[in-house]
């Protein structure tokens, strides 16, 4: 598919997904950008009957209606309800990684060309749901230097930061030649070769402080065809990390499942009324133990230790706090 038939389509479904009245071939040759270029009306027809074809193929399914008894041509439009998807739960980990399409997804181009497309529709008169949700809606944070490494990477450029070393306050300069940047264990690591150490090393991204910085130009780095980042990520956090605690928690049934994958079930409890299995888990990293345990919501609750257990409720108050005020 070109990249200009690809943009077509995309601003065909962002305008028949915006607005709840239908809209008729006419219309949308005049609002939608892309079609414009049509030599004729017989051009038109054939790019529009191609590109309905192409949605259906997709499975994104089109209402064809009218406005009012009045109107004399069907219209268009794309209902959110079998549009969207249902109720989907993800684990913290897999949520990342839906949260990593969605960022290559919301590129400035496609941005802008959607904005746009908006923009044309308000002004050609369309109503526009103003109150429906985004058709993508990132919820996934990564660290501050998540984007400056892999784009380093996509570059194959030499890369500066500041590291804050596990335990200790200090921070150091380190240089290095980046080869991917992975997730293991809720955490993002960088990999590649340590100048100043002379050896493949790892770092974890939420350690990093302060800006990435360029040392070097792009592709200076080789990244080696037998390196596995995950598996040597994975390696050196067996090696230099060892549980440094036991949490007790209480999961609902059938919810958690990222919990559930790490955990051990040691018996059953009710809380509140609700069925659910009583699970230990060992903590490699307690000081994020509780942000990850609190994106699973009322499916999980600590029941050791206490100190767990605060962190945790005090995070879903802030969220709930949130909430009421907007």
């Amino acid at each position: 598919m070109s990249t200009a038939r690809a943009e077509r389509l995309v601003n065909l479904v962002l305008a028949l997904l915006s607005t709840r009245q239908y809209l008729t071939a006419d219309r949308i040759r005049g609002i939608v950008p892309g079609y414009a270029d049509a030599s004729s009306d017989d051009a038109f027809s054939r790019m529009f009957e191609r590109d309905k074809t192409e949605l259906r193929e997709l499975g994104i399914p089109l209402e064809i209606g009218r406005n009012s008894v009045f109107d004399t041509a069907d219209g268009y439009r794309i209902a959110r309800r079998d549009y969207e998807l249902g109720e989907i739960e993800l684990a913290p980990d897999e949520a990342a990684a839906v949260g990593l399409a969605v960022r290559l997804w919301d590129s400035p181009e496609l941005t802008g060309q959607a904005q746009g497309a908006l923009v044309k529709l308000r002004a050609a008169g369309v109503e526009v749901d103003h109150n429906a949700a985004p058709v993508v809606e990132s919820r996934v944070r990564t660290e501050p230097a998540f984007s400056p490494l892999l784009a380093a990477v996509q570059a194959r450029r030499p890369v500066r930061f500041d590291y804050r070393r596990a335990g200790s306050a200090d921070r150091l300069t380190r240089t290095l030649e980046p080869w991917g940047v992975v997730s293991w264990r809720a955490r993002w690591y960088v990999v590649g070769h340590d100048r100043d150490r002379g050896a493949t090393r790892c770092f974890r991204l939420s350690r990093i402080s302060g800006e990435v910085r360029p040392a070097g130009r792009p592709g200076e780095v080789e990244r080696p065809d037998n390196v596995n980042l995950l598996e040597f990520v994975a390696g050196s956090s067996k090696s230099e990390n060892s549980p440094v605690a036991t949490a007790r928690l209480w999961l609902a049934d059938g919810r958690a499942a990222g919990i559930r994958r790490r955990a051990r079930l040691t018996g059953r409890l009710t809380v509140d009324g609700v069925e659910g299995d009583l699970a230990e888990i060992e903590l490699y990293y307690p000081e994020s133990a509780a942000d990850w345990i609190a994106g699973h919501g009322p499916d999980a609750l600590v029941l050791e230790p206490e100190v767990l257990a605060k962190s945790v409720a005090e995070r879903l108050t802030a969220v709930a706090r949130q909430e009421a005020r907007k």
